[in-house]
């Protein structure tokens, strides 16, 4: 495999071996490959190397003078955790792999090897390595243009969504959010919050149908001690709780119509008055609510006050749903399988083959639904990538599967990414930067591709 994720970068593999034929063939397989290679004769002369360039992965041999190869790959795993290792051991030495593989080794050889079986392991450490680097750039492009994580995206529409929250987030303005469930409508709230010049101050959510209507008006306003049997104690209410920051209401369709009366009459007069309590409190808070109903059909059918939602709906903002911009699904699945791997999951990337199924399925459950199916794949997962046997069966038997995919012609590793150049491009109707997304590449790195392999000049390219 040719090339490399960026311009300026190039995949470094370093080959430890005392053997100088062994030495001499790495060298001839894999500078024809574009990488940068360096080689060491010892487990000393490795790791001087590590501290001058780094390396991003190893071949590492078993039985060397000095420093063996589990000493070094031990070694290495300390000082270098980031580089991934290939254990070269001699025919039948698999006590020796198997210890490799605990001390951290991503996969073993033995000798003698083909040259075709180093090219495929060499090139699943590349396609790795490539795949960290796109996703690392994806997500400094959206942390440097808008300055926070929470909402993943770089589509046309979730740009406008960020712009949107960018304008508002300074204005003490009411929003309300809209939205289908799980596209991520508190991520929004909190977004607005960040943005805002209370953003020092508290946000404080309130999920409006998860609060029981016997409890709900204390819940939000307070009570003073004695106000009802059980209050022992006073409280001051979630209200109350975001003084001079912000309220968010979830799903305020839900909010019972005599809560809605007196949330009306507390945003007029900026006060509160607990139950049981003839004194009321002054507060500063930010309205954001948020909902996933047409809240003018709710006011026609007169669950919702009219008066309230003029209150709460001054500035309106609709998040899209995850079918509207599946674009974005390369970067979503690798920010959740990111979040998976700083907990149990050896799990760290995704391949280009599971996300063709991701972007195929139509996510009725929005971003919610994708995280979960990223997170059980990632607990799942037998590798460091996501692959489509990870998946559930209704992502992988979803309508819309295109029939005819171009199989590879051989069994080298070449053969398998002309394939999957095709068939994305295919998968993509010829549009070579969706292509590229579903490849998991830079659209750079796709078009020096597309000329190595004749594939520059076939219709339906642009």
């Amino acid at each position: 495999m040719g090339g490399h994720g960026f311009e300026n970068e190039r995949f470094t593999l370093l080959c430890v071996d005392d053997d100088p034929t062994v030495v001499a063939i790495i060298k001839r397989i894999f500078e024809k490959e574009g990488y940068d290679i360096h080689t060491a004769s010892s487990g000393r002369q490795a790791l001087d190397i590590m501290g001058r360039v780094h390396i991003d992965a190893a071949l590492v041999d078993y039985m060397m003078p000095e420093m063996d190869g589990l000493e070094l790959i031990s070694t290495m795993r300390e000082a270098h955790p980031g580089t991934m290792v290939i254990m070269v051991t001699a025919h039948g030495g698999v006590q020796e792999a198997v210890q490799a593989i605990k001390l951290g080794a991503t996969d073993f050889m033995e000798k003698p090897f083909s040259v075709e079986a180093m090219r495929s392991r060499v090139g699943n450490l590349y396609r790795i390595w490539q795949l960290k680097r796109e996703n690392e750039r994806l997500k400094q492009k959206v942390e440097m243009r808008f300055g926070y994580e929470s909402l993943v995206g770089d589509s046309t529409v979730m740009l406008r969504l960020k712009e949107l929250i960018t304008k508002v987030g300074p204005t003490d303005a009411s929003v309300l959010v809209e939205g289908e469930t799980g596209t991520g409508k508190e991520l929004v709230a909190r977004a607005i919050h960040h943005q805002s010049r209370r953003c020092r101050g508290v946000f404080v959510p309130v999920d409006c149908g998860a609060i029981a209507q016997t409890v709900i008006e204390s819940e939000l306003f307070g009570h003073v001690k004695g106000a009802f049997t059980g209050a022992h104690t006073a409280a001051k209410g979630l209200i109350r709780a975001a003084d001079g920051g912000t309220l968010f209401f979830d799903e305020v369709g839900d909010l019972p119509l005599p809560m809605q009366v007196k949330l009306l009459r507390t945003i007029q007069e900026r006060e509160v008055r607990p139950v049981g309590s003839a004194q009321s409190y002054p507060v500063d808070i930010r309205i954001v609510a948020a909902t996933n109903k047409d809240l003018s059909e709710e006011v026609g059918k007169g669950r919702f006050r009219e008066d309230l939602l003029y209150r709460i709906d001054v500035v309106h903002i609709r998040v899209p749903p995850l079918r509207e911009h599946k674009e974005d699904i390369p970067l979503l699945a690798r920010h959740f399988v990111m979040e998976s791997s700083r907990d149990v999951s050896r799990v760290r990337d995704i391949s280009p083959e599971a996300v063709e199924l991701l972007e195929r399925y139509d996510w009725p459950g929005n971003i919610r639904e994708l995280a979960n199916v990223i997170r059980r794949a990632a607990a799942l997962g037998r590798s460091e990538l996501i692959m489509p046997e990870d998946l559930p069966p209704t992502i992988r038997e979803a309508k819309g599967s295109p029939a005819g995919l171009v199989r590879p012609e051989g069994s080298r590793l070449r053969d398998y990414e002309r394939a999957a150049i095709v068939n994305a491009l295919s998968l993509s109707g010829g549009n070579r930067k969706k292509a590229s997304r579903i490849l998991g590449i830079g659209e750079a790195t796709l078009y020096r591709k597309l000329a190595r392999y004749g594939l520059a000049s076939e219709p339906g390219g642009g």
